[in-house]
């Protein structure tokens, strides 16, 4: 079956699946399945951008829906809070209402002048995980590399371990192939080579990968801005975005200490939380929770998704996340999501391989 069928079809399903979540919590259903509360993630927080080939448009949300989907939040009853306030909150969590905790990876530039503003006029707190070696432009983002790179060309001659293949870019199907082949190769060999060949691919075609760092990425100086608003803390997000599961443990280790020094430097403050880059079940394992913990991180994220129950307070430096996903933008999904519903009907295995 064709790459974008494939692609589709699943995004037919998932809309199916948080369509009758929204109905079964509107009827006031499954109740018990929603926890104490939900920790959302986004990424980027911008106007759609006016192409047609957009890999990465799950990890993109309007300004409109986030306003609207915290305001249905708010409209649920849901108390937002802080990712920091969030061990308390589990330890003392008998008779107050459930509550949100939004976090955004990366640090990408429109957290600041996008998102804030939509936070600023709930008064809801946010975290932005920040990834040192993005924010200092010391390495690159792979997936907007590629994602750009692919834009440009018709055609595209590369070696993935077995001599040059040619891969046809002619049609936006074409594309989305490729993207997935390239991914595929990231995940599956050393990080670091791949990311550096799919530089150097780029360079070759005429793009500079860091230059789309500094366009998207926060520097230094709009960090320390940003962590100036009461509603905003910084967190964690390693040095290089590897998947630290993949890493020697001492590798994995320095990663997420060096990452925390350098957002104590910014803010004066050491933070108390890390998202684990990708943070999928490739990509993070138990041993990143342990080493939070030992790190002195009290809360540790990652994308698996799920609503916070209370057993998860002895596991905090691992807990679940809900994505809002730009392809799901409506804001009685975030509310399914929030319910725990869309979780308990998929069950487990399909969650995790998602």
């Amino acid at each position: 079956m064709e790459q974008g069928i494939k692609v589709r079809l699943k995004r037919r399903m998932i809309s199916s699946g948080l369509e009758a979540a929204a109905i079964l919590k509107g009827a006031g259903l499954m109740r018990d399945v929603a926890g104490l509360g939900a920790i959302f993630t986004l990424h980027h927080v911008r106007p759609a951008l006016s192409r047609r080939f957009t890999p990465n448009a799950h990890l993109e949300v309007s300004p409109d829906f986030l306003d609207r989907a915290i305001a249905r939040l708010k409209k649920d009853g849901y108390e937002f809070i802080a990712l920091d306030a969030l061990p308390a909150r589990l330890a003392n969590a008998a008779g107050k209402p459930p509550f949100v905790a939004f976090t955004l990876d990366d640090g990408n530039r429109d957290n600041l002048d996008h998102a804030l503003p939509v936070f600023s006029r709930h008064g809801a707190p946010f975290t932005v995980f920040v990834a040192q070696g993005l924010s200092e432009r010391s390495h690159s983002i792979w997936w907007e590399t590629l994602a750009e790179l692919l834009v440009r060309l018709d055609r595209l001659t590369f070696d993935f371990g077995s001599g040059d293949e040619f891969l046809p870019l002619g049609k936006e199907s074409h594309k989305h192939a490729a993207f997935a082949r390239f991914a595929a190769f990231v995940h599956g060999h050393d990080e670091s080579e791949a990311v550096g060949r799919i530089d150097a691919l780029a360079r070759r075609h005429g793009l500079e990968p860091l230059d789309i760092v500094r366009a998207s990425i926060m520097d230094r100086g709009e960090l320390t801005q940003l962590a100036r608003h009461p509603l905003a803390s910084l967190g964690a997000h390693t040095v290089s975005h590897r998947a630290l599961s993949r890493l020697p443990e001492a590798e994995a280790a320095a990663e997420m200490a060096l990452s925390a020094d350098y957002v104590a430097d910014i803010t004066g403050r050491r933070p108390i939380s890390i998202a684990y880059p990708y943070g999928t079940l490739e990509a993070v394992s138990p041993r990143e929770g342990r080493l939070a913990a030992e790190l002195g991180f009290s809360v540790g994220v990652t994308t698996r998704p799920g609503t916070i129950m209370p057993a998860n307070g002895t596991e905090a430096t691992f807990l679940p996340r809900l994505s809002l996903n730009g392809h799901y933008q409506k804001p009685r999904y975030a509310s399914a999501l929030a319910s725990g519903i869309p979780m308990r009907l998929m069950g487990p295995e399909k969650r995790h391989g998602s």
